[in-house]
């Protein structure tokens, strides 16, 4: 018969008697000092959980003289503690099923807050337009916490002043902070950029494809393409797929769409080029950016497939409604607007807390190709599921770069 536990306001905290611990190698296991039993799964939530197999930086493992316990030693400090430091970082194993996720934050949660006692040293993210607006503060909440943070962006001045504000919070987290240049108006630039990205780094953690347009009239680009079409999809597109020797087992991509992908034009029979560049009788912005946003969902599904069997995670999301950042900035009724909404809209830092959640959630681990609104997995449109039209999207950015580069990506 199951044991009575009593009454508890977390669901993680442990019974009286109870003890948490972990083995070298990091499995987690509980000690009953009533019963003189262990197991391996929490008495309360039934979990299994892991931590890092390495001791946070600054702490020792090491043997005490008179017990011969375990003891730990933090070096800064040597304060000493029986009390694996790791434990403060246990995650439950990862679920096998989407259904078996605990949404742990919600749309009021802001980026620190996801990344609370995460150290990511070590880690490496590149962040497209990452000098303002949610992408700053995905950069900077990154940073913050000890990672490497590539901010690829066209507006080198507007950049360096970014970091120099994050260098200010905190210098170490700003000179972990680097500028490439990339205008995703332009598939040359868009190569360049890929190009340094390979000569700074061997390896990326987090490519968090985060830039975007609203609301442009109609324009071309350099290489003749609709501008919101390829800045919003085309671009990052070449960009993943110049990058992709760069990603492993540990690589996370992080999509960031919108709602308005429910919204798209686009016809779920096939894609032509003209649906995805119209001409400008046929262009209404607003329609242009429903359906780059579609694009992009429908892009990293496609991508997550294609990336399975290496074992890389792709995410897509929605960072919020209308929330007050430059986004709005190419009409004065979207600026009205946005800011007539702004008290009842995100913050720029709870609209970047679900870019951080999926790049670095560990319950994520071995999860792929879904779709999140306030850091929780929801269901895109169904003409995001469209298998067939994934592909179309796939095969026809392929053949309007090699028109544009003369070869595929």
């Amino acid at each position: 018969m199951p044991v009575q536990l009593p009454e508890s306001d977390s669901e993680d905290e442990l019974p009286p008697a109870w003890e948490e611990r972990a083995t070298n190698d990091g499995f987690v296991y509980y000690v009953n000092h009533q019963s003189k039993s262990t197991q391996w799964t929490h008495p309360r939530t039934g979990k299994m959980k892991r931590v890092s197999g390495e001791l946070p930086i600054g702490w020792t493992r090491t043997i005490e003289e008179t017990t011969r316990k375990v003891i730990f030693v933090e070096e800064a400090t040597q304060r000493k503690s029986y009390t694996d430091p790791r434990l403060a970082f246990a995650v439950e194993e990862a679920p096998t099923q989407v259904g078996e996720l605990r949404q742990r934050f919600d749309s009021g949660t802001n980026a620190l807050q996801v990344l609370h006692g995460r150290d990511l040293s070590g880690k490496v993210a590149l962040v497209t337009g990452a000098n303002t607006g949610i992408g700053f503060e995905t950069a900077r909440s990154l940073a913050l916490h000890g990672c490497e943070v590539i901010m690829a962006c066209r507006d080198e001045p507007a950049t360096r002043a970014a970091i120099g504000k994050i260098c200010a919070e905190k210098e170490a987290a700003g000179l972990r902070c680097k500028f490439v240049s990339l205008d995703l108006g332009s598939l040359h630039s868009t190569r360049r950029c890929a190009e340094q990205v390979k000569k700074l780094c061997k390896h990326i953690d987090m490519l968090i494809l985060n830039a975007g347009v609203f609301a442009l009239p109609h324009s071309l680009t350099e290489d003749g393409f609709e501008r919101t079409f390829q800045v919003n999809h085309l671009s990052h597109f070449y960009l993943t797929n110049l990058l992709t020797d760069l990603f492993d087992l540990m690589t996370r991509i992080v999509v960031v769409s919108s709602e308005s992908h429910r919204m798209s034009t686009l016809p779920a029979s096939g894609l032509s080029e003209s649906d995805l560049c119209p001409p400008p009788q046929r262009f209404w912005s607003m329609v242009a950016y429903n359906n780059s946003k579609l694009c992009n969902v429908l892009f990293a599904m496609e991508l997550a497939k294609r990336l399975k069997p290496r074992g890389i995670t792709v995410f897509v999301l929605h960072p919020g409604n209308m929330v007050s950042s430059a986004l709005s900035r190419n009409w004065w009724f979207y600026r009205f607007l946005f800011g007539l909404v702004r008290p009842f809209t995100k913050s720029l830092q709870q609209a970047a807390s679900t870019t951080i959640y999926c790049a670095t959630a560990h319950e994520l681990t071995g999860l792929t190709a879904l779709y999140f609104n306030n850091c929780y997995v929801c269901d895109p449109s169904a003409a995001s599921k469209n298998e067939a039209l994934q592909q179309s999207l796939w095969e026809l950015s392929d053949k309007m770069i090699k028109r544009v580069i003369g070869e595929s990506p």
